[in-house]
């Protein structure tokens, strides 16, 4: 059980920036409908190794992982889906990196296009205080270079690869 951060105490969110020689569309659809082919898979929270990564692409989809012995792990679910531009992801994984569906802070891409064909991809990982006392360390561990800013950088060398 997650116990609730003491009133007035708020967490910063996590903010992350790549760039990308890719238009929107593309980048918004490498990150999405590509997700298995660039989550490292040594960020998984299943019990077995991690096999594939998937985020359904609707309101309501589910955002998780499938293991190699074919079960499945719930990561949470999709917010907001506004192609080309947006997605908003519900983080359901409590403190201990276990999935917890009674806990949800959100991790919202954002996806600007500029001129040239680069797009300007942004990541925040709000409402960590929602994790309750841990919420702090928990921070330091996603905003840790092998946190969000390792995950970025492998989807940035997938969207470069133009596989």
């Amino acid at each position: 059980m997650n116990r609730p951060i003491p009133r007035g105490i708020t967490v910063a969110p996590v903010r992350k920036t790549v760039r990308v020689n890719a238009d929107a569309a593309r980048a918004f659809d490498v990150f999405t409908a590509g997700f298995t082919r660039w989550w490292p898979r040594s960020h998984h929270i299943g019990a077995v190794p991690m096999k594939e990564a998937f985020i359904e692409p609707r309101v309501g989809g589910r955002w998780y992982e499938r293991g190699e012995d074919g079960s499945e792990c719930e990561w949470g679910k999709v917010l907001v889906w506004q192609p080309p531009a947006r997605v908003v992801l519900g983080w359901q994984i409590n403190n201990n990196f276990k999935y917890d569906p009674t806990t949800m802070s959100e991790v919202e891409i954002r996806f600007i296009a500029e001129s040239g064909g680069v797009t300007v991809v942004e990541l925040e990982h709000r409402n960590i205080d929602r994790l309750g006392a841990d919420a702090e360390a928990f921070r330091k561990k996603v905003d840790d270079p092998n946190g969000w800013g390792l995950i970025l950088q492998s989807y940035a060398a997938t969207v470069a690869a133009k596989e």
